[in-house]
């Protein structure tokens, strides 16, 4: 089987609201929306944490991740 690209946890939900904040200009109430969007997705999905991978494992293909407590 190949091995799919699979998005961290929230992922999509964190990078709108990272790029909405550095809009020029900035749309405050379209942010509060996107920051909803996403503390609705780690509730829903039990995110703990989000990590940001360190430069040696960039070229891995680690885009980011968000942790889940075991099941």
């Amino acid at each position: 089987m190949e091995k799919q690209n699979q998005q961290p946890v929230c992922g999509q939900e964190a990078l709108l609201l990272l790029n909405c904040v550095t809009e020029s200009p900035y749309d405050s109430e379209k942010c509060i929306r996107l920051l909803q969007s996403l503390r609705e997705c780690v509730l829903s999905k039990k995110v703990n944490k989000f990590v940001i991978p360190s430069q040696e494992h960039a070229s891995e293909g680690a885009g980011g991740s968000a942790t889940k407590p075991p099941s």
